[in-house]
Formats: C-alpha cells, sequence, structure tokens
C-alpha cells in the first residue's frame, strides 16, 4: 500500500479533492523505489480572487498617485506591503477596464498601462480578468454625441481592440455588467450612450453584440454576464440570452453585502436558482463590512455618503465571522469556481467602505488572517515527506490544483485537476 500524504481537512469536499496515486520516476524512467518524496501544493485549481486595481502604480514603477485615475485605489507608497498580502493569498486579479477610465480621450486608451499590470500578476502565478467590456455607468463622456448606430460600432471596435491586445494575458472578462437596468438607467445629469444604445436595440441584441465580438477576438476566452440584480429579472434575462443562443460561459453573481451579511441558507438558496442554468458560477465582487453596516432602506449603494466610515473592533470580529462563514458556504455550492474579494485594503476603498482585508494604515484585519488560514491553511496541503512504495508510488489526497513533488534525484510538478480517484506520473527533473 503506497504511502499516503493527505490533508485531513479535505474530507468534506469531495467535489473540490482528488485522491491521487502518483507514480514518481527518476530521469532515467524508471520508478523511484522506497525513496523518501516531498509533497505540496503550489496552487489552487479554485480561482481565489481580489481587484489588482491598488497594484497597478507597483506594476508600473509609479510612485505617486495619478490624480486623475478614475479607480481610487490605494496609496502607491504601499505597494510593495499590499503586494506581498495580496499574492499570499490570492490567485486571481481582476483590472478595471472601466471606458470613461481606460480611454477617457478617444484613441488614446491606457493599453501599455494595463497590460503591463497584467503581465505582472501573471509573471507571479495569477490568473487575470479583465472588468468589464460593456457597461452603462463609466461610458465615456464623447461618446454621448454619436448616433446610436456609431455607438454600436465603436463598442464593437474597443472590445474587439481590448480583447485582441491582452489576449494570453488577460483572457477571461466580463463581457457586459448589469444589463438587468441597463436600457432604463440614467443618472442626474445626462443619459449615457450604452442605455441609450441598449434601449433602442434591446438587452439581448446588446449582450450578443459584447459576447459575440470579444468571441470573435479570442475564441479561447471565458466570458461572463455579470450583475449585482440577483432577483428573478436576472434569471428572466439569462433565459432570453441561453434561449436566442448566445453563449455565455460563466454567469458573474455580485454580493455586496455593504447592508449586512446574507446568511447561508439566503446564499445556498441564491447559488441554487443560478445554478439551475447548468454554468459554473463566479462571484465577481463580494465585500464584507467591518464598520457600521449600511442602513437597509438605502436601494443603490451609491447614494450612501458619510464624512467618514471607520473600520471598528467590533466590526472587524464580525467580518472575520462572516468571511469565513461565505467563503465556506461558496466553496461547499459544486457550481461556484471563482470568488473574487472587492478590494485588499480600506485605503481608497470602494464608497469609502471599510470593506477591506486590512486596514488603511497596512495593517491586516482580523478577517485577512482568518480567510488566509481558511486558504492556505485548512484547504492547503504544506510541504509532507513520505516514502514511496515498492513500485514508486504514494497518494496524495488534497484540493484540486497544482502539486511540487521533490526527492535527491530532482523536482517535477503534476496538477491535480479533477475530483474523485485519479493516477498520474510525475517525471521529477534535476535543477
Amino acid at each position: 500500500m503506497p504511502a499516503r500524504v493527505a490533508n485531513p481537512a479535505t474530507r468534506p469536499q469531495p467535489h473540490r479533492t482528488a485522491e491521487a496515486e502518483l507514480t514518481v520516476v527518476g530521469a532515467d524512467g524508471r520508478p523511484l523505489v522506497d525513496t523518501e518524496v516531498t509533497v505540496e501544493q503550489t496552487r489552487h485549481r479554485f480561482a481565489f480572487g481580489n481587484i489588482g486595481f491598488d497594484l497597478i502604480p507597483l506594476a508600473n514603477g509609479e510612485t505617486t498617485a495619478r490624480p486623475d485615475s478614475p479607480f481610487g485605489g490605494a496609496s502607491p507608497d504601499q505597494g510593495e506591503h499590499l503586494a506581498a498580502l495580496w499574492l499570499d493569498l490570492f490567485n486571481t486579479a481582476t483590472l478595471p477596464f472601466y471606458w470613461a477610465g481606460f480611454e477617457p480621450e478617444r484613441g488614446r486608451p491606457d493599453t501599455e498601462r494595463l497590460l503591463r499590470t497584467a503581465q505582472w500578476f501573471q509573471d507571479r502565478g495569477c490568473t487575470v480578468k479583465g472588468h468589464p467590456l460593456a457597461w452603462h455607468t463609466l461610458a465615456p463622456d464623447w461618446l454621448r454625441g454619436l448616433p446610436t448606430p456609431e455607438v454600436a460600432e465603436v463598442l464593437r471596435a474597443r472590445i474587439r481592440r481590448e480583447v485582441s491586445d491582452f489576449a494570453g494575458v488577460v483572457d477571461t472578462w466580463d463581457a457586459i455588467n448589469e444589463v438587468v437596468i441597463m436600457h432604463v438607467f440614467a443618472n442626474e445629469e445626462h443619459e449615457n450612450a450604452i442605455t441609450r444604445l441598449c434601449r433602442e436595440q434591446g438587452r439581448v441584441p446588446t449582450v450578443r453584440l459584447a459576447v459575440e465580438e470579444a468571441r470573435a477576438a479570442n475564441p479561447s476566452a471565458t466570458l461572463l454576464l455579470n450583475d449585482f440584480d440577483l432577483s428573478a429579472d436576472y434569471e428572466r434575462l439569462i433565459e432570453d440570452v441561453l434561449a436566442a443562443g448566445v453563449r455565455i460561459d460563466a454567469l458573474g453573481l455580485q454580493t455586496h453585502m455593504h447592508q449586512g451579511y446574507w446568511g447561508e441558507e439566503n446564499t445556498l438558496a441564491m447559488l441554487d436558482r443560478f445554478a439551475r442554468f447548468g454554468l459554473p458560477l463566479h462571484l465577481t465582487e463580494t465585500t464584507l463590512l467591518s464598520g457600521d453596516l449600511m442602513p437597509p432602506e438605502i436601494v443603490d449603494l451609491n447614494d450612501y455618503q458619510v464624512p467618514s466610515w471607520p473600520s471598528t473592533p467590533e466590526g472587524e470580529e464580525r467580518q472575520a465571522d462572516e468571511v469565513v462563514r461565505h467563503y465556506r458556504t461558496l466553496v461547499s455550492h459544486p457550481a461556484v469556481e471563482a470568488i473574487t474579494y472587492w478590494g485588499i485594503t480600506d485605503d481608497g476603498a470602494w464608497l469609502g467602505a471599510p470593506a477591506g482585508l486590512v486596514r488603511a494604515d497596512g495593517t491586516s484585519k482580523p478577517a485577512y488572517e482568518a480567510l488566509r488560514q481558511l486558504v492556505k491553511e485548512e484547504w492547503w496541503l504544506p510541504a509532507t515527506t513520505a516514502r514511496t512504495d515498492g513500485q514508486g508510488r504514494v497518494q496524495v489526497r488534497g484540493f484540486l490544483g497544482d502539486y511540487r513533488v521533490t526527492a535527491a534525484a530532482g523536482a517535477g510538478a503534476v496538477g491535480l485537476d479533477r475530483p474523485g480517484e485519479v493516477t498520474a506520473e510525475v517525471a521529477l527533473e534535476q535543477p
């Protein structure tokens, strides 16, 4: 019987774990019999993500904040510290492609800066996602003066350009964002051109435009329909989109819980409602507060404006508890493939809310430590030593992901890519 290397915390998650029998072979192709080997996990297959907005200056060697930045974000002098915390916990970065900020002047997109940032994350073993390609909010003002048919063509060209320019570095996109209200959205100053386009041509054709242009530019891309409205209205939109033959790769579900944690039962019920479409679920935008909760009567989270919104000791303990409960609930559901927490730090956080996992002064909140303990300790196989049997075999039980096997004869890598019982050969190479 081969020696077993196992993380005891993996058993309650059979859809997330593999029981692997690895045959370790040396450079000569023969099994390493009765040999001491070390097995360790190097990456989760599950996408544990966060936004990468705060690390754009670091990736570009910038030491001062851009006064015209539409993304907010932490002070550049915190970049190295935040990067260390970020990379120690997350493996998937969402970068901002809000059109108004990405191309404030027509024909002058911020491609090089975002491409350097995406490459910076990729070089550190992270998957990168772009958010979003089409959205009514933060559509550029210069688009408003164009007639609707031209708006459609300019949007098509924008999507083709971004998806093509970033192919191979950014291959996952929120193709279109918040379509449930896109056709009726208005602000106090003026109507944006994307809302006009959506109202005139319809929601499903607008989704088709975004998805099919992105697909044509990068056929291997993963394309999401993403929304904050998780009511039956979103379900009906998904039904209409799929019935029209538009191929969506995953459904994006936003869970900004500024007004309080939803609880396990409500969250699972929501996941079941969207899992019925048979598509992977990505929790694209998740927040839980470590300070006072937003009043329940607020309908649009953007309407809540306060001069100060601090993190509090009581709120931080609550946030830590709720983050762990929420992640356990999401990971327990077989349809969920990705969770993106919306912000590493309170410094420059969205809406000024204390939703980050790190305080504005750079110190970690209990929620960061609790989430790290869950993702990188409880759901992680550390370096563990075992001895192969008479056929060079060792058994490994762990969460799906990438693993490294080392011995005196060298090192090799293996991926545990599907749940259940698997067999694989690991060929060691001398360093």
